[in-house]
């Protein structure tokens, strides 16, 4: 379930539509939860869909670690890619906002740590060198984002968290106990799918 202040909005026609923020989503909060509503299929229930199921699939969901697929139940569907993206996976079956997101502000995420099953080019963005998702993007710029973690975490118990009752508990513990500096957090890698020869 993606954070309750946001809306969808269209964004552009070379983008279409997008999430966007209607209030302040400060540094921290956790702006999505993978919850009951979210559906996972895995690869051969994909390939035994129709051909039209199978591309509304692969263009609006992401793979997990195991390789199943995840189709959001609402808006987070809608999420956009950027090099440089507001919100983050986490190891723990959610994602954070690595920085404040303003009001009329779009969510976003590096498509590179959602395991692509394979390469796509990127409209370039000033403050980054990347126009290109590649699927090992998580092996080589793990270190980056868990540093970018880090200091969201760092801001997690300052912060209003409408989204924590839909974490499952297990992930809700380590989360907290995470913010808490009672445990190290898990690295974005563990979300790395290693499948399909690669």
């Amino acid at each position: 379930m993606i954070h309750p202040d946001t809306e969808l909005r269209f964004i552009s026609p070379e983008i279409g539509f997008g999430v966007v923020a209607t209030k302040l989503i400060p540094k921290g909060t956790i702006t999505w939860v993978f919850d009951s509503l979210d559906q996972i299929i895995t690869p051969a229930e994909l390939q035994a869909l129709e051909p039209l199921q199978r591309a509304f699939v692969d263009k609006y969901s992401y793979r997990d670690h195991l390789g199943d697929y995840v189709l959001c139940a609402d808006n987070a569907r809608f999420v956009n890619h950027s090099f440089r993206s507001s919100c983050m996976s986490t190891a723990y079956n959610c994602e954070l906002a690595v920085r404040d997101i303003q009001p009329g502000e779009e969510l976003t995420d590096d498509y590179g740590y959602l395991n692509p099953t394979e390469p796509f080019d990127c409209v370039p963005e000033p403050g980054s060198n990347r126009t290109r998702v590649m699927p090992d993007d998580l092996l080589n710029f793990h270190q980056e984002w868990d540093a970018q973690l880090l200091d969201a975490f760092a801001q997690f118990n300052a912060v209003a968290q409408p989204l924590l009752p839909l974490l499952a508990a297990p992930e809700r513990t380590q989360m907290q106990a995470v913010a808490n500096g009672e445990t190290k957090m898990e690295s974005i890698l563990s979300c790395y799918y290693p499948g399909d020869g690669l």
